[in-house]
């Protein structure tokens, strides 16, 4: 059975990839209204928002686009930095409400933000205590449940991570809507497909954690038997 849905969660996982390369690639090609890049469409939202303690960076990579608040910073990649795209806008603007976000002690991002420090310990320790709750399971269960736990935090920190991705998405939407960059439907696709496909990985990335607890949980419960 969790071969069957490690193997789905495999190919759905490789389908939105694909999904979101395809999406990028597409909407790459229609320019944002007088050419405005991420980083000018960033800095915009940011002030209309009142927010001027955030900082704006380009960093290497594709995709790597996110936002920082341990030290206010909306660190985008080339391509969406420099770029005059409508999907390097909705990236920048999405990232930018990941800061709104932030100012407006929005809940979901307050209890992510608590999580962190649990899932940065959990990620450096739950491989090892696994596999050596694995090993002895039969003499010291306490161990694999402790295990078990650990990840389900990591778990927990996915799907937690599922409302402030959207919420974020749709905090860019309503303002390149409100500021006039996507007046028709047909400025808003390119904005909202492409927001749409990013979000997709998260929802794969929550359900590949959840199916790897389960397979956790049922080798605990197959072995205590």
């Amino acid at each position: 059975m969790y071969w069957i849905l490690f193997i789905a969660i495999a190919i759905a996982s490789w389908a939105v990839q694909k999904n979101l390369e395809s999406k990028f690639a597409k909407y790459s090609k229609v320019l944002a209204p007088m050419g405005m890049t991420g980083a000018e469409a960033a800095r915009r939202m940011l002030q209309e928002h009142g927010i001027s303690d955030v900082k704006i960076t380009c960093i290497e990579g594709r995709l790597t686009d996110h936002y920082n608040p341990q030290d206010n910073t909306v660190n985008l990649s080339r391509d969406v930095y420099y770029g005059n795209s409508m999907t390097s806008v909705a990236v920048a603007a999405h990232e930018c409400g990941h800061a709104v976000q932030h100012a407006a002690q929005y809940a979901p991002v307050k209890m992510r933000s608590a999580l962190v420090p649990v899932v940065q310990f959990s990620s450096r320790v739950v491989t090892w205590v696994l596999l050596a709750g694995m090993l002895l399971i039969q003499a010291f269960p306490g161990v694999m449940l402790a295990g078990i736990i650990l990840f389900a935090m990591t778990t927990l920190f996915s799907f937690v991570t599922l409302p402030v991705e959207v919420d974020a998405s749709r905090r860019a939407l309503a303002w390149m809507k409100e500021s006039g960059m996507t007046v028709t439907r047909q400025e808003q696709e390119p904005a909202r497909e492409s927001l749409k496909a990013a979000a997709y990985t998260y929802v794969i990335a929550a359900l590949s954690s959840l199916g790897t607890l389960i397979y956790y949980v049922m080798i605990f419960l197959s072995r205590r038997n």
